[in-house]
């Protein structure tokens, strides 16, 4: 079996177990997320080791070199996971028009700026009181700033509570979140590759990514009306609007990593560019096949990085825990006080829909271990930070929505009985 075969193999492996573990976890009534993560950990290396250990023909390959096997297969499968959160967040941005990015006012705003700031300064005071480097300390303060609010939009889906004036919020800040997050990903993974805090570097890399984030996010819209339809109606290829699409999408990736920026940020700012085309087009039906073979290898991938048996050790599981609780109350706290002013109920609805961290925190944490920021029980710490607050939430919005819930239902048998 040579080389390719073996890495076809693997890729198999890791398409099927996310799969199964997807399923699994969806019959548990649980994101199917979770399941590819939990199913990386146990194909991983670190527990069967059915992915991620070169074998006898990788080894030849690489002479019997078992480092530069062992990192030759690990970049193989790493590049295809890129490759899939680059797709992630580019139908996350097909999501978010610019137009709704400006209508959804200030307290969107207001509540994505207190849920970050909260958590960051909460993670990184925490891992600094606990003894670790300012680096990794400010590192995990960056992975507890994200927000993954697919979660939180599925169960507002489900109870019909999607256009309710608690889920426009958090939708809305979700996407100034999103931009922050990438903002101080940007930042903190520029600072990790210089190796030192630099006031001066700081700011050049703030500039490079609020300029690169402006041009695109405010001109690139006007250019996807501009010329997007008369392009692709003069191509003769099949699924031609689809092709431009991913074309725009690894063409603003690779921009944005060529100057420095993570990848992710140029793939959701292509996405909010063609969002304006988006339904016309039925980009997203097109794309939705590629979303769906190329994304789970991202969290598979990812699961397979986390060493179980450090959760064997007392003390990375009682950090885990103590990270998990400062991001669930730092988050949730945050961005509740901005909806001061609002029934407690409803600043908590906002507030916890804004906890889960999901996959959003596992681009972070993965891209901080690619960086050399943060060693594998860290690692480990963050994977498991983002998988918790993803399972905490659903049953305490659910709860939290009950009587929103029932006080709709009232209102809708009201008019139905007054149609009558």
């Amino acid at each position: 079996m040579t080389a390719i075969v073996e890495v076809l193999t693997e890729l198999l492996i890791i398409f099927v177990a996310a799969k199964l573990g997807g399923e699994i976890l969806l019959r548990l009534r649980q994101p199917a997320v979770i399941g590819e993560i939990l199913a990386g950990i146990l194909i991983g290396p670190f527990a069967l080791g059915l992915i991620g250990v070169p074998s006898h023909t990788i080894l030849e390959a690489f002479h019997n070199d078992q480092e530069a096997a062992r990192e030759g297969l690990s970049l193989a499968l790493e590049t295809v996971a890129e490759v899939g959160v680059v797709t992630l967040l580019f139908f996350v941005g097909l999501e978010t028009r610019l137009t709704d990015l400006l209508r959804v006012g200030i307290r969107s705003l207001l509540v994505a700026v207190l849920g970050v700031v909260g958590p960051f300064i909460g993670g990184t005071i925490l891992m600094l009181a606990l003894g670790y480097p300012s680096l990794e300390a400010i590192f995990i303060g960056t992975v507890l700033v994200a927000t993954s609010v697919g979660i939180t939009a599925r169960v507002l889906r489900d109870v019909g509570a999607l256009d309710s004036r608690e889920a426009r919020i958090i939708l809305g800040a979700a996407v100034f979140d999103d931009i922050l997050g990438l903002l101080l990903l940007t930042v903190v993974s520029g600072v990790a590759v210089t190796g030192e805090i630099q006031l001066d570097h700081i700011l050049r890399i703030t500039a490079l990514a609020l300029g690169f984030t402006a041009i695109v996010g405010g001109f690139g819209a006007f250019a996807v009306r501009r010329f997007f339809p008369p392009l692709v109606a003069h191509l003769q290829l099949e699924h031609a609007p689809l092709v431009v699409a991913l074309s725009l999408m690894l063409a603003l990736a690779s921009l944005a990593a060529a100057i420095g920026l993570a990848p992710i940020v140029g793939a959701f700012l292509a996405g909010m560019a063609l969002a304006e085309v988006a339904e016309r087009y039925h980009l997203h039906e097109q794309a939705l096949p590629i979303y769906t073979f190329l994304v789970p290898f991202f969290f598979v991938v990812t699961g397979a990085r986390v060493d179980p048996r450090l959760f064997l050790q007392t003390e990375t599981l009682w950090l885990a825990l103590a990270v998990t609780a400062v991001a669930v109350a730092t988050k949730a706290l945050g961005a509740a006080l901005g909806t001061l002013g609002f029934t407690p109920r409803s600043m908590a609805i906002v507030g916890f829909g804004m906890v889960p961290r999901g996959e959003v925190g596992l681009i972070i944490a993965s891209i901080g271990l690619s960086l050399g920021v943060v060693e594998r029980p860290l690692f480990s710490v963050a994977v498991v930070m983002s998988m918790l607050t993803t399972l905490f939430t659903p049953p305490v919005l659910l709860w939290l929505l009950r009587p929103l819930v029932a006080q709709r239902a009232r209102e809708l048998a009201g008019r139905i009985s007054a149609g009558e």
